[in-house]
């Protein structure tokens, strides 16, 4: 998102239980003159934040309509169950929807793990929220079924929870309108996906290097150079040609040799 030529900004929307902090930090740090706003949402209002422009990109959760955003899934949660701190289920490690069909389990209306079939016995009523939920859970009224990042952020010190091994699970992903992919969304991409500030697929980039000067190369097809007095001819200190005779130390010619 842009207020100005001038002055570009990124707005961020996440839903609860996603964690943007490192991803802001990373973005801090290689565009510090673009303001970065986060902006945490409830699942059913990202979609509506994206397309009205109040959002660039956002943190949702899966499924999206491919139709309008599109998306890179992250990584997918573990779902768990809330319990009390004494409940039965809490001698166990992990559990499975079998171990729930005595209890009655608490189905809020932000739910977002999309049961065909919800297990256990369903509570008198649906509560608004996960929130809500979780306060009828420490009053010993049922179970919660979520994923972990919710149970985490819905932490109580009388509850705890248990890993579901074969329940739904929620997929976390980057979304944003397929018709807004701007530069700042790309780079926003790049740091999602890891990519190195000089990638080349990213558009944040360092300046490049000053090219360093190349070493003097030996000429080829001469040979290394020739040294004064071996080989062929040469100068002299008075300027005559040397190679015939040897010259004495007074600077006189030498006599030959003899043939044998």
């Amino acid at each position: 998102m842009t207020d100005s030529a001038d002055s570009p900004s990124f707005r961020l929307a996440y839903v609860p239980g996603v964690t943007p902090a490192k991803w802001a930090r990373t973005w801090h740090e290689r565009l510090p003159d673009v303001p970065l706003t986060l902006l945490q949402v409830t699942p059913a209002e990202a979609a509506d934040a994206l397309l009205e422009g109040t959002a660039d990109a956002a943190f949702v959760r899966l499924p999206v309509d491919r139709t309008a955003f599109s998306a890179i899934p992250l990584y997918t949660e573990t779902t768990v169950v809330v319990v009390p701190k004494d409940h039965v289920i809490t001698a166990a490690d992990e559990v499975t929807l079998d171990d729930l069909a005595d209890e009655v389990v608490v189905h809020p209306l932000d739910d977002v793990l999309g049961w065909e079939k919800l297990p256990g016995e369903p509570a008198f009523e649906r509560p608004e929220t996960t929130a809500d939920a979780i306060e009828l859970v420490a009053a010993n009224i049922g179970v919660l079924v979520v994923p972990q990042s919710l149970a985490r952020l819905h932490h109580r010190r009388d509850l705890t929870y248990r890993t579901l091994v074969d329940a739904p699970q929620s997929s976390i992903a980057l979304s944003w309108p397929q018709d807004a992919t701007t530069d700042l969304v790309e780079d926003f991409i790049g740091i999602v996906r890891g990519r190195t500030v000089n990638s080349t697929r990213g558009r944040v980039q360092q300046p490049p290097a000053e090219p360093k000067a190349e070493r003097a190369k030996p000429r080829t097809g001469g040979g290394a150079p020739r040294k004064a007095g071996s080989g062929g001819a040469s100068r002299g200190r008075g300027g005559g040609a040397t190679g015939g005779g040897r010259r004495g130390t007074g600077g006189k010619p030498g006599k030959p040799r003899r043939r044998s």
